[in-house]
């Protein structure tokens, strides 16, 4: 049954909402994409924080006037789909390559972040790079060495006080 105005109008002002609170797009194609395979993309998307969905591209273009991803999704031809996220760029990034390798049905075309339009050559790049979660902890130990091999150099000294005494010890060199 086809949608009435009022129906496209609430799923235009809905996908407008998204949009204007998502950092990062990646618009592809799914030419051939079974049913499981369109579950199994959804669902890697949503574990990367991610949305995706697939487009009417006139009603993309408008749920897009005012918002960053403008630009990305005005003039879109063929079959199109979406995954946005609010969250991780890299993370979405690495679930789209991810699937992508695996099954030669889906591609993508171009994608948004950090404020500017990205190739899929550049998507492919973002995918590279490490997650929020290894900078973050990459960033925890560096912060933390230092005071780590302080301490350690600390507790060296005592450490090292015991083991002559107790090598003395052993060798009777402390009788009375």
């Amino acid at each position: 049954m086809p949608l009435t105005k009022e129906q496209k109008q609430g799923r235009i002002d809905t996908l407008h909402q998204q949009l204007a609170a998502a950092k990062a797009f990646i618009v592809g194609g799914f030419e051939h994409l079974t049913v499981s395979q369109d579950l199994e993309l959804r669902r890697q998307i949503r574990a990367a924080g991610g949305r995706y969905r697939v487009l009417k591209n006139t009603l993309a273009g408008r749920a897009a006037k005012g918002t960053v991803a403008e630009q990305l999704l005005q003039g879109l031809k063929g079959v199109n789909s979406l995954a946005y996220t609010s969250g991780d760029a890299v993370a979405l990034a690495k679930a789209m390559q991810q699937f992508a390798k695996d099954n030669p049905a889906i591609s993508y075309r171009a994608g948004w972040a950090e404020g500017r339009l990205l190739t899929a050559a550049e998507i492919d790049r973002l995918a590279a790079l490490p997650s929020r979660d290894q900078l973050m902890s990459k960033l925890l130990y560096v912060l933390q060495a230092p005071a780590q091999r302080l301490a350690t150099a600390v507790n060296a000294v005592g450490r090292n006080t015991a083991a002559v005494l107790d090598q003395g010890v052993k060798q009777g060199k402390f009788k009375a």
